[in-house]
C-alpha cells in the first residue's frame, strides 16, 4: 500500500446554525433521523444483499496526476465549526487520483444526520489547477479532525480518515506515521487481500468544552459489512474507543481485527543491505504483545527478502501494538521525515476475544514510501455468515516512553536490537538493550558482567552463554550472545532476564533469516 504522504496538505470546511449559513458553507442535501443503532441497522440490511461497488467520480477527477491533485486543497478557514467556540473543527478532502470512489459525510446534531453537499468553493487552488466538473452529490474522499489544545489559539490536526478503511492519529507534538484499518481480510493469502471501504461517515457535533468527538462509519466489501463507532480524545496521547460490529456475507475464515499497518525498511539488524546515509528508516520498530498468560513479548520488526508471516497463539489477549521505541533524532539522522516523532499504537481488547493469534505480516520492501508491515488479531474460529459479531477495543496513539502508558506488566522494555557477525566472522552476535528496572539496580558487577540475573536464551541453533553488562548510554543493561545458524535459512531466537525466579524483562523474540 503506497504511503499517504499527501494527506498532510489539504482542506477544511465550516458548519454553523442553519439560519447562519455562509456562502462558503456546504449545503445539506438531505436530513434524516439518526440514533445509536442507525449505522448497525444499515450494515445489517446492506449485508442481506449482494455487494455492489459504489459509482466512481467523473473521469476528470480520477485522472488527476499527483501534482494536479496537490494543486487543490481545503481552505481551513471554511472548516466545519469554524468561527464557533467548539474545541473541534473538521476539514474535508476532495476525491480523485488514488480515491476514485467518494464517501458521504454527515454532520449529526440533535438526533438528525445532515448530509453535506460537495462544495468546490470550500477549496483553494493554484492558478494553473485543472478545471473539473462539480456535482454536489459527488461526496468527498475523507475527513480530518483538528482540536484546540489548551493554551493554543489555533486548532491543530490529530486524526485523518481517508482511503478504504484506513485512518490514523497522533498525540500532540507527534508526526503522522503508522495507520490503522477498520478490518483486514485475507492479508498475506495467496488468493489476494480484500480491502473493505468506509462508504459513509457521521460526525457528531461536539458540545462546548467536550474533550472528545464521536465518528460513526459504515463499512462495505464483497465479503462483509460493518458498523464502527469511534470516540476520539486528543491530547498528549490520542485515545480512541472503538466499537465494531461485523455482518459477514460469507464465512470469514481469515479476518483481521484491529489491524495496524506500518513501514519498516531497516535498522541496526539489517543495516548493511541499504546504502543510505541514515542509520535507520522505520515508522515502527517492534511488535509488542501482552498475552493472556501475562507475558510481555517483544518482536523486533524485519524487512525480509521473502514474505514472512508469524503467528503468536493466544487466549484472550490483554493487548498488542506496533511500537516506535527509537526516540532520538540521531537514531535516524533525518531532519525532514522526523521518524523519531512517529507514534506507537497500542490495542487493548474490551471483553473476551477468545482464542486466536496475533498475526504479523512482513513484506519485502526496498523503499520507505511503501507500508510493508501488518499486525492484527485473527480469531481461531471463522466468523459465520448471517450473524452479528461485535468487538470493542481501545487504541492509544502515543510516545509510550514520555506519556502515561496504558496498564501493562512492569518489566524492563527492549530498547534496541543490534546484530552482525562476530569478530571471527564465524557466528552471529546479538546485543539487546533493555531499559532500567528496579530489580536490576542493585546487582553486583565484576569483570564487566552483572551477577544475580538468570539469563534464558532459547534457540535450536547453538548459542553461547549470555553476558549482561550495564549500558551507560541508556541507563539500562545490555545482553550479548552469539549463535551459529550453520546452513539453516532461518533461526528462531528467544531471550529473557529473571531475578529470583521472577521475569524482569520483556521476552525478546527474533526470527533471523539469511539475506
Amino acid at each position: 500500500m503506497m504511503r499517504r504522504t499527501f494527506l498532510t496538505g489539504v482542506s477544511s470546511l465550516a458548519l454553523m446554525q442553519p439560519d447562519m449559513l455562509r456562502a462558503a458553507m456546504p449545503r445539506f442535501i438531505e436530513t434524516t433521523a439518526f440514533g445509536p443503532d442507525t449505522v448497525r441497522q444499515m450494515a445489517r440490511t446492506l449485508a442481506q444483499s449482494d455487494y455492489a461497488p459504489r459509482a466512481e467520480v467523473p473521469a476528470e477527477w480520477r485522472d488527476l496526476t499527483y501534482d494536479e491533485y496537490r494543486k487543490i486543497w481545503f481552505d481551513t478557514r471554511n472548516a466545519i465549526w469554524a468561527d464557533t467556540d467548539l474545541p473541534f473543527e473538521m476539514d474535508l478532502f476532495h476525491p480523485g487520483l488514488y480515491f476514485p470512489r467518494a464517501v458521504e459525510v454527515d454532520v449529526v446534531r440533535a438526533g438528525q444526520a445532515n448530509r453535506l453537499a460537495f462544495d468546490f468553493d470550500l477549496f483553494d487552488k493554484t492558478d494553473d489547477a485543472p478545471d473539473l466538473p462539480v456535482d454536489e452529490t459527488m461526496g468527498y474522499s475523507g475527513l480530518r479532525l483538528r482540536h484546540q489544545f489548551p493554551g493554543e489559539a489555533n486548532h491543530r490536526e490529530f486524526a485523518v480518515f481517508q482511503g478504504a478503511s484506513y485512518f490514523r492519529a497522533i498525540g500532540s507534538g507527534q508526526s503522522y506515521g503508522l495507520s490503522a484499518r477498520g478490518l483486514a481480510l485475507r492479508t498475506g493469502d495467496a488468493q489476494g487481500e480484500e480491502f473493505p471501504d468506509f462508504i459513509q461517515f457521521w460526525v457528531q457535533e461536539p458540545s462546548p468544552g467536550s474533550p472528545d468527538i464521536v465518528v460513526h462509519a459504515l463499512m462495505d466489501s464483497p465479503s462483509a459489512t460493518g458498523a464502527f463507532r469511534f470516540r476520539l480524545t486528543p491530547g498528549l496521547a490520542c485515545e480512541m474507543q472503538v466499537d465494531c460490529t461485523l455482518y459477514p456475507r460469507v464465512d470469514l475464515d481469515h479476518v483481521g481485527i484491529a489491524p495496524l499497518t506500518s513501514m519498516f525498511l531497516y535498522d541496526q539488524t539489517n543495516r548493511p543491505r541499504f546504502p543510505d546515509f541514515r542509520p535507520a528508516i522505520h515508522d515502527s520498530d517492534g511488535l509488542l504483545i501482552w498475552n493472556g498468560a501475562g507475558e510481555m513479548l517483544w518482536r523486533p520488526l524485519a524487512n525480509p527478502v521473502a514474505l514472512q508471516i508469524s503467528s503468536f497463539v493466544d487466549d484472550n489477549p490483554r493487548g498488542f501494538g506496533l511500537m516506535q521505541r527509537a526516540r532520538k533524532l540521531s537514531d535516524f539522522a533525518d531532519l525532514e521525515a522526523h521518524y523519531h516523532e512517529r507514534p506507537s499504537l497500542w490495542i487493548e481488547p474490551d471483553g473476551d476475544w477468545g482464542q486466536g493469534v496475533v498475526r504479523l505480516v512482513e513484506i519485502p520492501s526496498d523503499q520507505e514510501i511503501y507500508d510493508n508491515i501488518v499486525a492484527y488479531w485473527r480469531p481461531r474460529d471463522p466468523l459465520p455468515a448471517g450473524q452479528e459479531h461485535r468487538f470493542a477495543y481501545r487504541m492509544t496513539w502515543s510516545d509510550e516512553a514520555n506519556t502515561a502508558a496504558p496498564p501493562r506488566r512492569s518489566v524492563a522494555r527492549v530498547l534496541n536490537t543490534h546484530m552482525g557477525l562476530n569478530f571471527k566472522r564465524d557466528a552471529w552476535l546479538v546485543a539487546i538493550d533493555f531499559d532500567d528496572h528496579p530489580a536490576l539496580g542493585n546487582l553486583s558487577e565484576t569483570q564487566g558482567g552483572l551477577h544475580g540475573v538468570t539469563i534464558h536464551i532459547g534457540s535450536r541453533a547453538p548459542t553461547t552463554d549470555g553476558v549482561l553488562q550495564r549500558n551507560p548510554e541508556t541507563g539500562g543493561v545490555r545482553l550479548a550472545f552469539q549463535f551459529d545458524p550453520a546452513e539453516n535459512a532461518a533461526v528462531e531466537l528467544r531471550a529473557q532476564l529473571f531475578v529470583a525466579g521472577e521475569a524482569v524483562s520483556e521476552v525478546w523474540l527474533y526470527r533471523w533469516t539469511r539475506a
